[in-house]
């Protein structure tokens, strides 16, 4: 599974690469897809919206979140 963070323009933010995941639910920050609000030189981002893509085998899905500071 990876999860691509986009910014407005298009440009990847971060890229999260969680391997396979077994199916259950994911709530804590150890073993779910957790993004510190970093891009990936380690610096804090904007606030702003922001798009992510989710990638699960043949599943895709985008959507759209607002970061808030």
């Amino acid at each position: 599974m990876t999860v691509t963070i986009y910014a407005m323009d298009g440009a990847v933010v971060r890229t999260l690469k969680l391997g396979h995941q077994p199916v259950g639910i994911y709530q804590g920050k150890s073993r779910a897809a957790y993004w510190d609000g970093r891009n990936a030189q380690g610096e804090p981002v904007a606030s702003g919206v922001y798009f992510y893509i989710l990638t699960a085998g043949d599943f895709t899905a985008t959507r759209k979140m607002l970061i808030t500071k």
